[in-house]
């Protein structure tokens, strides 16, 4: 039997929500790769969750950049053809580009995104403010808690596993014990047995 038709509208639920987002861009990030390696293309995604964690994948030896540069240079250069076919002003052409200004956006939010990479790595920070110097002070202190409570977890787990195995190891032991006090009290009656065979014997 068939999969049923997924109707395309947004998961009420958070944490479908979240595991469904996973899933799918995992598997678009694989198909990229795919349609990169089999027909040979440049590919690039940009993807942002709904909590506006940031997801990215580029086959360029250069990156992301690179590829942006080039969706920009091939945008303008088809801006230009139709100013020259048209015979229109260039810069009222440039301006009036859609593409132009989606890309421009585009980059800057990109570009925005690596500046604060690279600050959260304690890189460029003598170009910041005080203001931004707080907001970044912040958001390291959040990531910093949001570590520690995951080592903590993860911690919990490892101690919960070994309770679990220390609770098995006791339990075999008491098993062990078990087994080897009924065969040393059969020992003792075949043992006692003979014993009482020979005296009568006697």
């Amino acid at each position: 039997m068939g999969r049923g038709r997924v109707e395309m509208k947004r998961i009420e639920n958070k944490i479908n929500r979240q595991v469904t987002f996973s899933k799918r861009r995992v598997g678009l990030f694989k198909k990229a790769f795919e349609l990169s390696v089999l027909c040979d293309a440049e590919v690039a995604l940009i993807v942002f969750s709904s909590r506006g964690k940031l997801f990215h994948f580029a086959t360029s030896s250069g990156g992301m950049i690179k590829t942006l540069e080039r969706y920009q240079n091939s945008k303008l250069n088809l801006t230009q053809q139709q100013i020259s076919t048209a015979g229109r002003d260039r810069e009222t052409q440039l301006q009036n580009c859609p593409y132009l200004d989606e890309f421009l956006t585009l980059k800057a939010t990109y570009e925005s995104l690596q500046r604060t990479q690279r600050n959260l790595l304690g890189e460029d920070l003598g170009q910041l403010d005080i203001r931004e110097l707080d907001n970044l002070e912040k958001q390291l202190e959040s990531a910093l808690a949001q570590a520690r409570q995951r080592r903590a977890g993860i911690l919990m787990e490892q101690m919960d596993e070994l309770r679990r195995k220390e609770r098995h190891l006791i339990d075999m032991n008491k098993q062990l014990k078990i087994k080897v006090s009924e065969e040393l009290s059969l020992v003792l009656l075949l043992f006692h047995l003979q014993k009482v065979n020979y005296d009568f014997r006697d």
